[in-house]
């Protein structure tokens, strides 16, 4: 009996901290419980969409077009690839999957929830491709042809802007212009719609610049095929082009980078993401 007195308390200890070790689980496991419960955030989506079939053009007169005001998208005739290059920002020769993504076209007007940023935009392409076509896709690493944006011989040549507004594009017979205050990083992913293979910021220049770019583009630069939100032509296809620059006049794509913006357009081979596109339906879900 006297052993069992004296042992006693640390029986009762060793219980006490058994019990705040279950106790401990238990709460852990709750903590866990609770935060598998929550459902993810959704990812965004436009609040409401239209998409049918485009109907076919008569005779050679196709017109594809991406546009839209402030508060939505309009895309006509535009087909699952054009689609593709803008929700997930690549050339169209990224993407492989069944040829229909190239020639099954497609009329989408949709509206953006309300103080959504158009930033947003492609997000939301890529969950209206998910939802309305099926479409489930993997990325590969390729080697392939790239532009790589550098610093130029005698060093850049930009003008710091206090906050990013954007870029604006204006297609003309004279030419092309670029203006807006941008990174260098955003400035090469606008470069690549121009141009006939990606192009990538190695510059590691970082913060904000006011960009005023104008080229005359040849037959590799034939622009991305459609006009983007915020994208301007004059009406008529006329119309000259607008602001001063250092520009050449008449000079090409490469040169007005090198001559205006001190940087430098290198062609080199590099991995870059490809879209596998493991399964689309042709035919969009009703809306």
């Amino acid at each position: 009996m006297g052993t069992i007195q004296r042992f006693a308390p640390n029986i009762v200890m060793e219980i006490r901290r058994v019990i705040r070790v279950i106790i401990g689980a238990g709460l852990l496991v709750f903590a866990q419980f609770g935060a598998f419960g929550q459902s993810a955030a959704a990812p965004p989506a436009f609040e409401v969409a239209s998409v049918k079939s485009a109907p076919p053009a008569s005779g050679n007169n196709l017109r594809v077009m991406m546009g839209g005001d402030a508060g939505r998208v309009n895309f006509s005739n535009v087909t699952l690839r054009n689609v593709m290059t803008r929700a997930y920002s690549v050339k169209d020769g990224q993407i492989t999957g069944p040829d229909w993504l190239g020639s099954e076209r497609y009329d989408i007007v949709a509206k953006l929830p309300p103080n959504a940023s158009r930033d947003q935009i492609p997000l939301m392409l890529q969950t209206l491709l998910a939802e309305r076509f099926k479409m489930t896709l993997h990325r590969e690493k390729k080697v392939m042809p790239v532009y790589a944006l550098v610093a130029g011989k005698n060093g850049p040549k930009l003008h710091p802007a206090d906050a990013a507004a954007g870029l604006r594009i204006s297609m003309g017979p004279n030419g092309r212009q670029l203006n807006g205050k941008v990174s260098i990083s955003q400035l090469a992913d606008t470069l690549s719609n121009f141009m006939d293979r990606p192009v990538l910021d190695v510059t590691e220049i970082k913060g904000v610049y006011d960009i005023d770019l104008q080229w005359v583009p040849d037959e590799n630069q034939r622009g991305p095929g459609f006009m983007g939100p915020g994208d301007t032509r004059p009406e008529g296809g006329g119309g000259e082009r607008k602001g001063a620059t250092d520009t050449p006049e008449g000079a090409s794509i490469f040169t007005a980078v090198q001559e205006t913006l001190g940087l430098k357009l290198e062609g080199r081979k590099s991995p870059i993401d490809i879209l596998i596109v493991d399964h689309a339906e042709k035919v969009p879900t009703e809306n």
